[in-house]
């Protein structure tokens, strides 16, 4: 909510939800509508911070490469997501994005075969896959001779 209430702050437009559902339902627990937030910018913490909720800024870019630059100046990189019909296009964004997931018209980069895990700030270490099971695992040589 703090990031939300920053972005509108500063500028952003709201589309869609921005607060708590009403309801007795919702009394108890941590709920927060989706939400849509139109003219962010690059000054707003949602746009430099990890927003772990259901909160979708959109930001106006000129290039891909302004695009790849404002995604990139973060301390953080848990996840990207590129949407396009260029096939050009995806490679390229998903080789610079400083993430540890990037994905390509799709909504998650989480696949229980494959590594999960950020870059930057976001997070430590792998989880998922064989990857991660690795973390969990002591590796040790033992040279013999009788």
């Amino acid at each position: 909510m703090r990031d939300v209430a920053d972005a509108l702050w500063k500028g952003a437009e709201l589309v869609f939800g921005g607060r708590e559902p009403e309801g007795k339902a919702y009394q108890k627990g941590f709920f927060y509508l989706p939400t849509v937030l139109c003219e962010a910018d690059h000054s707003m913490r949602i746009m430099r911070e990890e927003t772990f909720g259901p909160v979708a800024p959109i930001m106006r870019f000129k290039t891909l490469d302004e695009a790849i630059r404002l995604a990139n100046d973060t301390d953080y990189g848990l996840a990207a997501y590129i949407f396009t019909n260029s096939l050009k296009t995806a490679v390229l964004a998903a080789e610079r994005l400083e993430a540890g997931g990037v994905g390509v018209n799709v909504n998650s980069v989480v696949d229980m075969q494959a590594p999960f895990g950020g870059w930057k700030e976001s997070g430590i270490g792998r989880e998922l896959g064989h990857v991660g099971l690795e973390a969990y695992l002591e590796t040790k040589h033992i040279r013999l001779g009788l």
